[in-house]
């Protein structure tokens, strides 16, 4: 594939699309190597990806984020707090627009402006309420990730002010 910026031949794996434009690695991060980053459990619900930026179907049930049992010393105290910031990766990538008319308001805005799942980063971050935890699986509220989401960290999250 040709990169629409530099014109240079890339392999499939190491372009975009933005725009309908093919744009490759080099040209996006400026030659930066990518990180490894290994996710430490994963998303259960009943949640799955819709159209525009909304997910099929809801469920009033609690989310499980099921982590890895290599995880279970991480979890020392966590069971004490009320909100955690959970990170995770979008792994069910659609086309990628630089901006778009967002669907909470109308308003046209660039990626950074929202919160749509189609970036390049695939990184999301939610703060949600912890409901309880059993063994390594934790049981949260209003998380919006879908079904089979990796989860990459979880930090400690603050009060929602909705």
């Amino acid at each position: 594939m040709i990169c629409s910026k530099c014109n240079n031949e890339k392999e499939p794996s190491q372009i975009e699309k933005i725009d309908g434009e093919f744009i490759c690695h080099s040209c996006l991060y400026n030659d930066y190597k990518p990180y490894k980053i290994y996710p430490i459990g994963f998303v259960e619900n009943t949640l799955e990806r819709g159209v525009g930026f909304g997910v099929k179907s809801y469920s009033r049930e609690p989310t499980k984020i099921h982590l890895f049992s290599s995880q279970r010393p991480f979890l020392y105290k966590l069971e004490e707090e009320k909100w955690i910031l959970v990170v995770y990766y979008f792994h069910k990538q659609r086309a990628i627009r630089s901006n778009f008319h967002r669907g909470l308001d109308h308003k046209k805005v660039g990626i950074f402006a929202s919160r749509t799942p189609d970036r390049l980063s695939r990184i999301g971050v939610s703060n949600v309420e912890l409901i309880k935890i059993e063994d390594t699986t934790l049981y949260v509220k209003n998380f919006d990730a879908i079904n089979g989401t990796p989860v990459l960290d979880i930090k400690l999250g603050q009060r929602a002010r909705w």
